[in-house]
């Protein structure tokens, strides 16, 4: 059956788009409008279709910045749909990538000069490698959009390219039984798809392999440090009341800055602590034993802890250096683990056990801390 012209997301009129109604497209601002990156149409048997620039602009580029701070980050995806690239046509290769505006900015990117499809799933704005894991990039999601752009009556070849990192969430021949298309995964990295289509398919042994490099980790921190600001904030205040109760409790003299130099005093562990959980765990990953992320960030924040209570502040007491055992390794953990969906270190299997097991202990540990830090103030 033919999927009807006004349910394919088109140029001319985007508010007709129904696809993941949860996203604001921000690319779409008003019915009547294109996307930048949408440079003109192809006309098909299914009616026209968009086709895409493989250019960048400086929008794209300062977009990507923001997405790396985690400004906007839910809201950064394109309606699912089929696109063109060049001019395609029955013959042309269909390329298959998520909605995630990030992914497909990175694919099209290299494909300036080549005539083909884009398959563009609803994975709810999130990327290949994640959405293979949660399942929305899988093989019932690739079904649906294919029935539904009618990419059967469009190409006269049986043949869907989709990234190797998709691989977890795929079952090729569940694909193939119901839409009689059959699967071929291009290299793990967007960068090598000129190579493969130009190779007919085919890739050197190296573009099999993905990697995670020093790099390619750093480049994850930033969100990871964004995502703390609120509850840094909190843990801030809580600090300042517990100062503002101390000085109360023990009738000291109410000095404004001496206060606000106490509450800044007893935040900085914390606030290092969160600067080793999103940076240097990622840094020092592979040189910590051990495979559980959460188990590197605790070994790091032992560490920390142990060298703020010695050479920093080696006057605390009793319960405030429990306070502290207690509590930085339990960030620094927490912090660890948030990368467990971003490395090659562990699978989908490993990320549910490490959880089940890490997390607990993580709450158990902080909550235990939070008392004995209140405590502390008070003796």
């Amino acid at each position: 059956m033919k999927t009807k012209q006004k349910e394919l997301p088109m140029a001319k009129d985007y508010a007709t788009v129904k696809c993941c109604p949860k996203h604001n497209y921000e690319d779409f601002a008003s019915p009547g409008t294109k996307a930048h990156w949408v440079t003109g149409q192809v006309e098909t048997a299914s009616g026209p279709i968009d086709c895409v620039s493989t250019n960048l602009i400086l929008k794209d580029f300062m977009d990507t910045i923001k997405m790396r701070f985690g400004m906007g980050r839910m809201n950064y995806a394109i309606p699912p749909g089929l696109y063109g690239i060049g001019k395609p046509d029955s013959y042309s290769p269909v390329l298959v990538s998520a909605n995630y505006k990030l992914s497909f900015d990175s694919l099209r990117r290299y494909l300036s000069g080549f005539n083909l499809w884009i398959l563009v799933l609803d994975t709810k704005g999130i990327n290949v490698w994640c959405a293979a894991g949660k399942g929305t990039f899988g093989t019932t999601e690739i079904n649906r959009m294919v029935k539904e752009t009618n990419l059967s009556g469009l190409v006269s070849h049986r043949n869907l390219i989709l990234p190797q990192l998709a691989a977890p969430g795929v079952a090729a021949q569940e694909v193939r039984s119901q839409t009689g298309f059959n699967v071929v995964y291009g290299p793990v990295r967007a960068s090598d798809i000129t190579y493969f289509l130009e190779a007919g398919y085919k890739v050197k042994k190296e573009m099999r392999r993905t990697s995670f490099t020093l790099l390619d980790r750093l480049v994850l921190t930033p969100v990871e440090a964004m995502r703390t600001i609120k509850p840094l904030l909190g843990l801030a205040v809580l600090l300042f009341l517990l100062n503002l109760a101390a000085f109360i409790f023990n009738d000291d003299p109410f000095i404004l800055s001496l206060l606000l130099g106490e509450t800044v005093s007893s935040f900085a562990p914390f606030l290092i602590a969160v600067l080793v959980g999103t940076v240097l765990v990622p840094v020092m990953l592979p040189y910590i034993p051990g495979r559980p992320l959460a188990w590197k960030g605790w070994v790091l924040g032992v560490i920390l802890t142990f060298g703020y209570t010695t050479f920093i502040a080696p006057d605390l007491n009793l319960w405030e250096t429990a306070a502290h055992y207690l509590m930085l390794p339990a960030i620094t953990a927490f912090l660890g683990m948030n990368f467990t969906g971003s490395t090659t270190y562990t699978s989908l299997s490993g990320v549910v056990k490490e959880m089940g097991i890490a997390l607990p202990l993580i709450i158990v540990s902080a909550s235990l801390g939070v008392i004995t830090l209140c405590i502390a103030y008070f003796i």
